[in-house]
């Protein structure tokens, strides 16, 4: 074979090779292009779906990519049974920066203080030199602020729309409504309880609400809310108290129509709620409760079936204890009826009564009536008795007239309504009730007949007792005077008091508990005694006065207990 056809025929492979690899390549080149361009596509019609999407969605469905007042979740409405408003969101704004985009710090600061005097330079400046991309200078500013900073143009200041809690009613319920953070978290009272009920698990998960949440309604009759609070502050100036509280109850449903502890607060000022003597005493608080509980061991007594309305007890004598003396503040030193130891409120008749029960015995009704365990409602803010760690024959004696065990006055409240309604326990509650609702989980605690003794003698004590001065014509007022000493320096003193009078009304078919609390008042000028009947009592008779028509109780007048038609 000729050299030159071999060298020619390699030619024409290699020639074909490069023909091959060039179509070869050339198809690649397509297919990526190809590739690349479906990819591209699809990008740009899944933004152009989802803008579509965006769209046509509803404002509040758009939630996915929050708006910057969504951010920060809603909160429902409360309002009272009536439908009055007690709590709602507003929408405000707040202050931001960016350092990074931050020219000059301690211009920006020097700008800010002539909108913002309060401003704190050292920490706005340590936030506007930082190397964040984000942090915040002011929450909640009023729109004058807002507008006022605008105007100073400063670069990487910026505004953020947010939601903040208002208060209409600003302290007239504050320690039931309670309060929120500034991010907008329940922290005291029901608002803490709504975020109890779920709504801060939503808040934690980003989540929010396609449509605008229900008002939650609360038990509560602001207008009887805001005589109870007046009154009590009235009681407070009269006679120059440090605190005072009171609750209104419903004894057929557990509801609380109405509770106010002073001093209070005002929840659009939240920090308030820190100082001293803000805390709510009515459920937070315990106390011994005096007298009134000379209530409960009475109807421990006939309700033990050792004891009769027509039994006798000698109070003529002091009863002497483990060195300790016990006699009566007006003794009537004799013998006294079962009815004349609860007007006179003998502590040597209570105790005495006390003593046939016995203390095992006395330790389980108190138990049974929830005087001594952690009252259960949806109100955080609830304080746990104490009690003596053992029981013995001076401790039921003591406690038979309310000294040496403490409670909260609501629960106090509580077990008296319990005696008023038949004998059954129902705990209280903040929402609305039925009675067939409160039925479905009270339980009976005393028989009938000793309920029905215990209102014969509420309303004696009213007539002829030292509760004479809570009586409103017309509304047969029954209840009990309670003064006790408070502890001072490790010892009881006879100057310094804690006085309480526990009502019920209308006494011939009971509706509603009224519990007034003053502690530490004193003597009323022109007075020379500061005990229960002189301030508790009348505290209690001007509540029922003012709010009887509003609760729905008719008065009746006349002997016979009808009305009475006058012609002036």
């Amino acid at each position: 074979m000729k050299k030159p056809d071999i060298f020619n025929r390699m030619l024409e492979k290699r020639r074909q090779a490069a023909l091959t690899a060039r179509k070869g390549s050339g198809r690649e080149a397509k297919s990526r292009v190809m590739i690349a361009m479906f990819c591209f596509c699809a990008f740009y019609v899944v933004i152009g779906g989802r803008l579509v999407q965006y769209g046509m969605a509803d404002d509040q469905a758009t939630a996915s990519i929050p708006r910057a007042d969504m951010l920060l979740a809603s909160r429902p409405d409360l309002v009272d049974r009536n439908g009055e408003i007690l709590a709602t969101d507003i929408r405000t704004v707040s202050l931001y920066a960016e350092p990074r985009r931050i020219v000059d710090a301690d211009e920006a600061i020097e700008r800010l203080q002539t909108v913002l005097p309060d401003l704190d330079i050292r920490t706005t400046h340590r936030k506007l030199s930082s190397d964040s991309g984000f942090q915040w200078l002011r929450r909640q500013l009023t729109p004058k602020q807002q507008a006022d900073i605008m105007a100073l143009g400063i670069p990487g200041i910026g505004f953020r729309p947010e939601k903040r809690r208002f208060y209409p009613g600003g302290t007239t319920a504050s320690h039931i409504v309670g309060h929120v953070n500034v991010d907008n978290r329940g922290i005291a009272g029901m608002e803490k309880y709504l975020d109890s009920q779920g709504l801060a698990d939503l808040f934690d998960l980003g989540m929010t609400v396609d449509e605008e949440m229900e008002p939650v309604a609360l038990s509560v009759d602001l207008r009887v809310q805001h005589i109870v609070r007046d009154e009590l502050a009235a009681a407070m100036e009269r006679y120059d108290a440090i605190a005072a509280g009171a609750v209104v109850l419903d004894i057929h449903t557990g509801e609380v129509i109405a509770m106010s502890s002073l001093p209070d607060y005002n929840p659009n000022i939240p920090s308030q709620a820190l100082e001293k003597d803000r805390m709510n005493r009515m459920s937070a608080g315990t106390y011994e409760m005096g007298s009134t509980f000379k209530t409960f061991t009475t109807a421990m007594a006939l309700d033990s079936g050792r004891v009769r309305m027509g039994d006798s007890f000698d109070a003529s004598r002091p009863i002497r204890i483990g060195g300790h003396t016990i006699s009566d503040f007006h003794g009537k030193h004799r013998v006294l009826s079962v009815p004349e130891i609860f007007i006179y409120s003998s502590n040597i008749g209570t105790a005495k009564m006390a003593e046939v029960v016995g203390v095992q015995g006395h330790q389980e009704f108190l138990t049974r009536l929830g005087l001594l365990t952690r009252m259960q409602t949806e109100l955080p803010e609830v304080a746990m008795p104490l009690q003596p760690r053992e029981w013995k024959q001076i401790n039921s004696i003591t406690i038979s007239f309310g000294h040496g065990v403490t409670t909260t006055p609501l629960q106090t409240a509580v077990a008296a309504a319990a005696l008023m309604n038949g004998g059954k326990l129902i705990q209280p509650t903040f929402l609305p009730r039925t009675e067939a609702e409160a039925m479905a989980h009270a339980v009976q605690v005393v028989n009938p007949q000793t309920s029905a003794d215990m209102r014969e003698l509420f309303r004696l004590n009213s007539l002829e007792g030292s509760g004479r001065r809570a009586d409103v014509e017309g509304f047969r007022v029954g209840g009990k005077t309670g003064t006790a000493e408070k502890v001072v320096n490790g010892r009881y003193s006879s100057d310094v008091r804690f006085n309480a009078y526990l009502a019920a009304f209308p006494m011939d078919a009971p509706q509603y508990v009224v519990l007034v609390v003053i502690d530490e008042p004193k003597p009323e000028e022109g007075q020379h005694a500061a005990t229960a009947g002189l301030n508790a009592a009348p505290t209690v008779s001007a509540i029922i006065r003012r709010s009887a028509s509003l609760l729905g109780v008719q008065p009746k007048y006349g002997r016979d207990g009808s009305a009475m038609l006058v012609s002036y």
